[in-house]
C-alpha cells in the first residue's frame, strides 16, 4: 500500500483578491481542497499589503485534504518596479552588458529599504542584509535600472 504524501503547490496570488477563479480554484480544486477556504484565509493574511500585489505562494495539501500556507514577500524585480515606476526594465544587450542609458536610477537607501522587505521571508531570515542588498543591486542591474549613492 503506497503511503500518502503532502502535495506542495506554487502559485503567485494578488494579495487581498485570491478567488476561487483560475488559478487558484482550479489548483486547490483538483487536490480536493476548497479553494474558498483558502482565499479567506490568505485575504485575511495579506490585507497589509496594497491590494493587488503579487504574492509567492507555497500551499501545501495533507493527505487528509487540509492544508497549509506560507507567503512570501513580493519579488525583488516587482519591488524594484514599484519605486522606479517602470513597467519593465530596459533592453539588455546580452551577457550582463546593459544598454548606455539606464531604464532609471534608485538610491542605496531604496535598496536598503527592499532589502529588508525581502529578509522578513523565512527563506531569507538566516541572509545577511548585505548579501540581500548585494542581490537587488544585481537584480537592479539585470532590469537596467542604476544604483546611485
Amino acid at each position: 500500500m503506497s503511503q500518502l504524501k503532502n502535495i506542495p503547490i506554487k502559485l503567485i496570488v494578488a494579495a487581498g483578491q485570491a478567488a476561487p477563479t483560475p488559478p487558484v480554484g482550479p489548483a486547490l480544486g483538483s487536490k480536493g481542497v476548497k479553494a474558498i477556504d483558502f482565499c479567506k484565509e490568505f485575504n485575511a493574511r495579506t490585507a497589509q499589503y496594497q491590494p493587488g500585489t503579487p504574492i509567492p505562494t507555497k500551499i501545501i495539501v495533507k493527505p487528509d485534504r487540509s492544508f497549509s500556507f506560507e507567503v512570501k514577500s513580493p519579488s525583488t524585480s516587482w519591488l524594484l518596479k514599484q519605486v522606479t515606476g517602470l513597467e519593465k526594465g530596459s533592453d539588455i544587450l546580452g551577457k550582463g552588458k546593459m544598454s548606455k542609458t539606464p531604464a532609471a536610477e534608485i538610491s542605496l537607501k531604496h535598496v536598503y529599504e527592499i532589502a529588508k522587505i525581502k529578509k522578513m521571508d523565512g527563506t531569507h531570515s538566516d541572509i545577511p542584509l548585505i548579501e540581500i542588498c548585494k542581490s537587488v543591486i544585481s537584480t537592479a542591474t539585470c532590469l537596467g535600472i542604476k544604483v546611485v549613492e
